[in-house]
């Protein structure tokens, strides 16, 4: 294996994706595995994101899948670690953010690391430590309805000082925005008053790349996928990154095209109904499962013959009134399970008929499908909409993968993906 420089650990599939697509971007040539490694990994990559589905269960659960990751990144050489977690800085009180990185922190003898969820491209950014999505705090957008973790609160610092005993500091805009020697002095200043965290400041891009430079002899990272933007270029200025062109090329996949949805963010909810515009889509409903109806077996026998003439969507999006509505008759974690173990089964469906081109939308339901598919890693290929790439799934007949997490992509993000696959 060639030497892995970066190691992380993202705390759903679709996070995985989305910070390995900054990667490829920045010519590093990465491969997401599902869960821990259990084999050997090929020789021609230069990072690693192992994908957890630690973001909803509880903490102690959650720091424990975090560290056995942990501890195969660290077996494996890399020289970097980064935590990834959602750029709406998805959590409770209780975390999973929190816990999970002390843990890491403490594993790695690590005092102080940054928290920077900020990506401008998808209009998530913080200013003097309130996240904003679009230009409503985080307490104001859609997130508030989150089904598994609701954010009410925008202040990044109050929300992490929640989970953590450590103390929770902010690197401002103010400071951001003179640069990277100006970062490390503000790190250098909150590490002396005793400081575990900063919440760092970003409203753009060259925010990022500033923050990423200044962390560039951090052992660990924690963040949104943005943070990510400019560490590639820290090991190319370090000797130890070549410029790869070919990082995002995948081969060419035949087949049928289709889309999975099981998120119910406000996005996703656009981006189906954009859809059933002008294309065929089947509901699969929580309730008529739960008092059981056979809907897998509905909706691949109507999608049997619809398929062969284009691609289809099948949904168990809701709105937010819809899935309080489930929630209260069947509880909030049995109304999601029973939709993602539905169409999982659905995507194995889909894929005996022939579909080699599969979107799905949501981190849950994307971690549900690529286990039933038995996928156990993904080469990264080209962005579709930021923080969206098109994947191989790496099995013995290879499946072209775009997992989508809830709140990104274009209203047609759907038709854009499938007209775009490898």
């Amino acid at each position: 294996m060639s030497q892995l420089l970066l190691g992380c650990i993202a705390d759903d599939f679709t996070g995985g994706t989305d910070l390995a697509s900054t990667l490829v971007r920045g010519g590093m040539r990465t491969l997401q595995v599902i869960g821990v490694p259990q084999g050997p990994l090929p020789d021609d990559i230069d990072a690693v994101v192992i994908a957890l589905k630690s973001r909803t269960v509880s903490p102690e659960e959650a720091v424990t899948q975090s560290l056995e990751a942990l501890e195969w990144l660290r077996a494996a050489g890399c020289q970097q670690f980064f935590f990834k977690y959602c750029s709406t800085f998805d959590s409770t009180s209780r975390g999973n953010i929190g816990p999970v990185a002390d843990a890491l922190a403490e594993a790695l003898s690590v005092s102080f690391a940054v928290a920077c969820p900020a990506f401008p491209e998808n209009k998530r950014t913080i200013f003097n430590g309130h996240l904003f999505v679009g230009d409503v705090l985080l307490s104001e957008s859609g997130m508030r309805n989150h089904p598994l973790t609701p954010m009410t609160d925008s202040n990044l610092v109050r929300v992490l000082q929640q989970q953590t005993l450590k103390q929770v500091g902010l690197v401002a805009h103010s400071v951001v925005n003179k640069g990277a020697q100006a970062i490390s002095t503000a790190f250098n200043s909150l590490i002396v008053q005793g400081r575990g965290y900063a919440i760092v400041d970003a409203i753009d891009d060259e925010d990022l790349y500033a923050i990423g430079t200044a962390v560039a002899d951090h052992k660990l990272v924690t963040g949104g996928s943005g943070v990510a933007l400019g560490l590639p270029e820290n090991f190319r200025r370090a000797g130890k990154l070549g410029q790869s062109e070919t990082a995002s090329v995948l081969p060419v996949i035949e087949g049928l095209g289709a889309v999975v949805s099981g998120s119910c963010s406000v996005a996703t909810n656009g981006q189906v109904e954009h859809w059933q515009k002008t294309r065929p889509s089947f509901s699969i409903d929580p309730l008529r499962l739960a008092n059981g109806h056979d809907q897998v077996a509905e909706a691949l026998e109507w999608a049997k013959d619809l398929i062969q003439k284009g691609p289809v969507l099948i949904y168990g999006s809701a709105h937010p009134e819809t899935v309080k509505l489930a929630q209260q008759k069947l509880g909030v974690e049995a109304a999601g399970q029973i939709v993602e173990d539905a169409l999982s089964a659905v995507a194995v469906g889909l894929y005996g008929m022939g579909v080699r081109k599969l979107v799905v939308a949501g981190g849950e339901t994307s971690g549900a499908v690529v286990k039933a598919l038995q996928v156990k890693a993904l080469r990264i290929g080209a962005t579709i909409d930021p923080g969206v790439p098109w994947t191989l799934g790496l099995r013995d007949d290879p499946v072209a993968l775009a997992l989508k997490s809830g709140n990104f992509g274009t209203v047609d993000f759907f038709e854009k993906a499938l007209a775009n696959a490898p």
